[in-house]
């Protein structure tokens, strides 16, 4: 019997830590949370959270790298973990070469929202004035490199659309600039503008997924609203160190799997405005390296780099 074999038969035999590269409060932290629930009571042992943010998720992300690979130590990040490669050229680890994908979680689409005060009610209109005005209107985000950054610069990439970035220290004071007219647009997730939708004060133009949110299912799709094609998501995953045991990943993928079907687990995520997946390694693998080829050109394109 081989070590790894050993290894998964008895996994796990004392507390799992869960790395977050990204603060608390965040999308990461909220799916990893309620993720390590599910992994505790699946396991009937401790999953113990541990957010470690810095440099848009690259110093959690580091440490996990040069962490034992025993299946003790799990990464949990977001569409950052494909961005940051092409933002850092200096990570101190390979995304690629030192972690295995598990599967991903979930994911979570956005909305494309617009100030109340601007003179379009649809995404049509919206392209119209923005290519009327070529770098007049300003969109805000949580900060360079993050996730309203990127999904704006795809939008703009893929409308090939011209308009200022200002960038804020949170997706809430990004969020606060745009119901004040500061800035005109900003693409972020759904339930932390639901109210202000509902109040007037900003208005939805596009849900940034292929479907509908089942959140504001009365708001088109960008593809439908007229960007064909285009999609969007933050999604969210699970690594560990490349040197895991084949046969402690095994046990892993079993463990989230299980996990994301029961009842708490499930309910908790969909309330959330997020879709489950259950996601099989390689399926998984190959679709983090396809989001790293995109968001290379996007950034590339857009000229983005990080501070």
């Amino acid at each position: 019997m081989t070590a790894g074999v050993h290894a998964a038969e008895d996994f796990p035999n004392k507390p799992v830590r869960m790395v977050i590269p990204l603060a608390p409060g965040g999308g990461s932290d909220i799916v990893g949370r309620i993720v390590a629930q599910g992994l505790s009571d699946y396991w009937g042992k401790p999953v113990v959270v541990d957010n470690r943010p810095g440099a848009g998720s690259i110093v959690g992300t580091a440490i996990v790298a040069k962490t034992p690979g025993d299946g003790y130590t799990l990464l949990v990040s977001s569409s950052s973990f494909a961005i940051s490669p092409a933002l850092y050229k200096n990570s101190g680890f390979d995304a690629q070469k030192d972690f295995t994908g598990i599967t991903m979680l979930a994911s979570q689409p956005s909305l494309l929202v617009v100030n109340a005060g601007v003179a379009a009610k649809s995404l049509p209109e919206l392209l119209a004035l923005a290519k009327a005005k070529p770098g007049q209107l300003a969109y805000g985000s949580a900060g360079i490199g993050s996730a309203t950054h990127l999904g704006s610069e795809l939008f703009l990439y893929t409308a090939k659309l011209k308009m200022q970035h200002i960038p804020y220290k949170s997706a809430g004071l990004a969020t606060t600039a745009v119901l004040s007219g500061e800035v005109q647009l900003l693409m972020t997730n759904a339930a932390s503008v639901l109210p202000h939708i509902a109040g007037g004060k900003i208005r939805a133009l596009g849900v940034s997924a292929k479907t509908r949110s089942a959140l504001a299912p009365e708001v088109p799709t960008l593809h439908e609203a007229g960007l064909p094609g285009f999609e969007y998501t933050t999604w969210y995953g699970v690594w560990v160190p490349s040197a895991t045991p084949k046969p402690v990943v095994a046990s892993l993928h079993q463990a989230l799997t299980g996990a994301l079907a029961s009842t708490g687990v499930e309910s908790r995520l969909t309330k959330q405005g997020l879709q489950i997946y259950k996601m099989p390694q390689a399926e998984f693998a190959k679709y983090v390296a396809t989001e790293m080829t995109r968001w290379k050109t996007v950034i590339e394109s857009a000229g983005i780099k990080a501070e």
